[in-house]
């Protein structure tokens, strides 16, 4: 493909029957693809061919072969022009996990990084690069309000880095956090009075081997599996539905005595920063108060999601205590309109990752690293090589503006909370929410109707024996059934049941690809987790969202009813 053949594809690829007519028409198509697993090798041929095909050929693939196999998390439109530029954004019935939006700007970024080509390993590479990423992630960490330690020109020498995701900032993290627990507590010298060499000494190894990493048990699973690669032991923090299943420092004392007890050596903690299954955020200060008597304990908030809210004036209490901690992540590419990847990690003190991560054989060694006046980001992260993420964060930064990022989150938490009122007005008999509205999060499981009450019926009038009747969709969407709940007040008869019927109604939901939601265990309560947080979701989208769930609880329980009849 030569210069005049790219230009002609790459204006074919956007704008001829390619990325924008895709997003355009995505509020038209099923969100969640139902392919069969395999589907795709029988479509393509047994190996590549021996002769290059013309670019026409292979863009008739993707259309034909590879969409049919995607689920969508993003469309386009120039709707919200007030808030932003043209942007890309995920299905309007796209309801599940976090989001991950992208913006026309942030495409451009990776058009711009895949052309500049440049691996980015340290300064010298592409000093534009390295320098770039540290300004924007300055720009970032004021926007978020963050504590004055955590930007590059800290005198704690702080200082931002993008890394591929929030499950690689916790396991980046945790290497630095078990070579500064095992250096303070084994010091720098062997027995001899020598230069220690890691691994030399039996006693290092029996410390090693009793290194705890912990997180509460809504922490992500991504703790966990850091344990995995690291080489060290995971403890679970439980927490309680009276504390909103957020961390406590109480809860926290309470684990690490019963821990160190154990003869373990807890030296790391993720705390979260709106928890997957409902939101949750641990109790900064309490913990921050716990860790003074704890100072190795390394400390890094997991805000994958809900960090972005930090741009908001009324969110700052939330800050209170990160001065404390070690590390800090927000996803950019969640919730900030930036496409995948790009998470920003902040750290008060770089040098325990330096120190962890350091390796200079002598090909990658120059005079400016050997300087000391350049950041060299290859000893930041685990891979050595790295992409230009930096410019698709400049670009969305410039396009949009703090106020419009502002905006948009905003927006969404307003929809949010609508919907839970819908919920609580309307379903209040249906319906029983777990856990929020909390950053455009609501979850909620399906009540179990008392036996003694009548059945129910969908878009008739049945006022038999004299029961009241309860409209729960009172025609705002159109094409959904109105159904009428006559007399659903009664407890759940058990958890089981309330945990069978919702589960029920979730995969029915999916299994239609009218909207995409997912599912959630809380203390054994099985949940339906409802985000508002896509950049196309409106209140038309959340409230047919909402008429689909009670459609279908009404389904499931009539199901249910006739079933026990029998």
């Amino acid at each position: 493909m030569d210069a005049e053949e790219f230009r002609r594809a790459a204006y074919s690829a956007v704008d001829e029957d390619s990325v924008i007519d895709h997003f355009s028409t995505l509020d038209s198509k099923r969100v969640v693809s139902n392919v069969s697993p395999g589907y795709l090798r029988p479509l393509l041929p047994s190996g590549p061919p021996e002769e290059g095909e013309k670019w026409e050929e292979i863009q008739k693939d993707i259309e034909a072969k590879i969409m049919p196999g995607l689920t969508h998390w993003s469309s386009t439109t120039d709707k919200y022009r007030s808030l932003m530029l043209s942007s890309t954004r995920q299905s309007p019935k796209f309801m599940a996990f976090f989001p991950a939006n992208a913006t026309y700007p942030s495409l451009l970024g990776e058009l711009y990084s895949a052309a500049f080509t440049a691996p980015a390993f340290n300064w010298l590479c592409s000093p534009a690069c390295t320098e770039l990423e540290t300004i924007v992630l300055d720009w970032m960490c004021n926007a978020l309000h963050l504590p004055s330690s955590y930007l590059s020109t800290s005198p704690t020498g702080g200082g931002g880095v993008i890394q591929g995701s929030a499950s690689e900032a916790i396991v980046t993290a945790m290497i630095a956090a078990r070579e500064r627990y095992v250096k303070e507590h084994m010091g720098s010298l062997n027995e001899d009075g020598c230069p220690r060499i890691n691994g030399e000494d039996e006693r290092e190894w029996r410390l090693r081997s009793r290194l705890v990493a912990l997180g509460s048990e809504m922490s992500h699973s991504s703790t966990q599996k850091a344990t995995m690669i690291t080489g060290v032991k995971y403890r679970s923090i439980s927490v309680r539905a009276a504390d909103e299943f957020a961390l406590t420092g109480r809860g926290l004392k309470k684990a690490l005595a019963e821990f160190t007890s154990e003869d373990l050596e807890p030296f790391y903690l993720t705390v979260t920063l709106g928890t997957t299954a409902t939101c949750a955020v641990d109790q900064f200060q309490e913990i921050a108060e716990v860790k003074k008597d704890y100072p190795n304990l390394w400390i890094h908030v997991d805000a994958a999601y809900a960090g972005a809210v930090l741009l908001l004036d009324e969110y700052q209490g939330l800050t209170k205590g990160l001065q404390m901690f070690d590390s800090f992540d927000v996803n950019m590419h969640k919730w900030l309109l930036t496409n995948f990847d790009a998470s920003c990690m902040f750290l008060p003190r770089r040098e325990p990752l330096i120190s962890a991560l350091s390796i200079t054989p002598s090909y990658l060694q120059n005079s400016y690293s050997a300087s000391g006046l350049v950041t060299d980001y290859r000893d930041w992260q685990i891979p050595l090589g790295r992409r230009f993420r930096a410019l698709k964060i400049w670009f969305v930064l410039r396009s949009y503006g703090i106020n419009g990022l502002k905006r948009h989150v905003g927006r969404h938490i307003e929809l949010g909370e609508r919907f839970a009122e819908w919920v609580k007005d309307e379903g209040k008999d249906l319906f029983e929410i777990v856990s929020g509205p909390r950053f455009a999060l609501t979850v909620l499981r399906v009540k179990i109707p008392d036996e003694s009450e009548k059945g129910y019926t969908n878009g008739t009038t049945n006022s038999d024996g004299g029961m009241t009747e309860t409209k729960i969709n009172d025609g705002v969407a159109n094409g959904i059934v109105q159904p009428v709940i006559n007399g659903i007040n009664g407890e759940a008869r058990t958890l089981e049941e309330a945990n069978t019927v919702t589960k029920k109604v979730y995969e029915k939901i999916n299994e239609s690809g009218e909207i995409f939601l997912t599912s959630t265990m809380i203390k054994d309560m099985y949940a339906i987790r409802v985000v508002s947080a896509n950049e196309q979701t409106d209140e038309q989208h959340l409230r047919r969202a909402f008429d689909i769930l009670v459609r279908t609880s009404l389904e499931v329980l009539s199901e249910r009813r006739q079933g026990r009849k029998t």
